[in-house]
């Protein structure tokens, strides 16, 4: 999906997952400000949008997911994750529920697969299961923002702001009454800097929740059965995750920051060390500088001294080993 605010004064095309909306708008750290005193937008129309439907939308739901949804009230987000048999992560689910329908946004480009197999676990249960990203965008706004959220628009309220559903021939107009526009680079900085993963960027082929926090927001340890659980409970009870989150403060001198899957290796062993991990995704930050988020090996020690690629950076934990 293509966002028409492309077409605003400044807009630089984004890239990679962020490609169809604006990268910036001609001042990254203006932009990054913006959305830290909590003014602005951020058009993340790219994103896919999927309901489900029907009476038994949140039962059926809570058999799939990792979260505790089949008793979830309207109007409270939520997240959730699928796993695949192994434990794997899939998809993550960014859910609403409005009473009649169940609504979540999920990565560009991943609501075909998502939708898919939703479809194959149907059975007898009474769902609809829908893909409503040519119908709806989504629009960030800020934590603390006054914007009104338009009355046709479906809201996500969470600690860090409100996610909008909103009917897409109607966000050029949105765009107009409610600026200044925030690109995906400035929303990406604050993610890095609060932790958060993403699917896509911090994860890979065998990643479990454990390795990134997602215990506890968006995988909740004391429900029914589904898909994946066996790993989950595995892990929970009887190990430690392979893998750890780190953040990391890089190296300020650096024109370029290193790119997702840049290897990360112990500073003491030089660029010609063991690999322990790798970078997931790096930002410029208004305030702290070059940043990023690291999958590094669960037995590297938390004070150890770090290098991505030929970049120094000093970790902070975000899983304990």
């Amino acid at each position: 999906m293509k966002s028409p605010l492309l077409s605003l004064p400044g807009a630089v095309p984004g890239e990679g997952p962020d490609e169809g909306v604006a990268a910036h708008y001609g001042d990254l750290f203006r932009e990054q400000r913006a959305l830290a005193d909590g003014t602005g937008f951020v058009d993340l129309s790219h994103r896919g949008v999927v309901t489900v439907s029907g009476a038994d939308r949140l039962s059926w739901l809570h058999l799939l997911l990792t979260q505790h949804v089949s008793d979830l009230p309207p109007g409270q987000a939520t997240e959730a994750l699928i796993l695949s048999a192994h434990g794997h992560i899939e998809h993550a689910l960014y859910l609403v529920d409005d009473g009649e329908t169940t609504w979540a946004h999920v990565e560009p480009d991943s609501q075909g697969d998502l939708i898919a197999y939703l479809e194959s676990m149907k059975f007898f249960y009474r769902v609809d299961i829908a893909d409503r990203t040519e119908d709806y965008a989504i629009v960030h706004l800020p934590a603390g923002s006054i914007t009104e959220a338009p009355e046709d628009a479906v809201v996500r309220e969470t600690p860090h702001g409100r996610d909008l559903f909103l009917p897409r021939e109607r966000l050029t107009a949105f765009a107009e009454a409610s600026g200044p526009p925030i690109g995906a680079l400035a929303y990406e900085a604050l993610r890095v800097e609060a932790h958060r993963p993403r699917v896509g960027l911090e994860t890979d082929h065998r990643t479990i929740p454990h390795e990134l926090g997602w215990i506890g927001s968006a995988v909740h340890l004391h429900k029914g059965c589904y898909r994946g659980q066996e790993t989950v409970a595995r892990v929970q009870n009887l190990g430690k995750p392979p893998r750890r989150l780190v953040f990391l403060h890089l190296d300020g001198s650096e024109v370029k920051l290193p790119s997702h899957g840049a290897p990360i290796r112990l500073a003491a062993e030089g660029v010609e060390g063991r690999q322990l991990g790798f970078i997931t995704s790096s930002a410029r930050h208004h305030e702290l500088g070059p940043i990023a988020l690291a999958l590094v090996k669960r037995n590297v020690p938390v004070d150890a001294e770090l290098i991505a690629d030929s970049t120094a950076a000093a970790q902070e934990t975000v899983v304990e080993p």
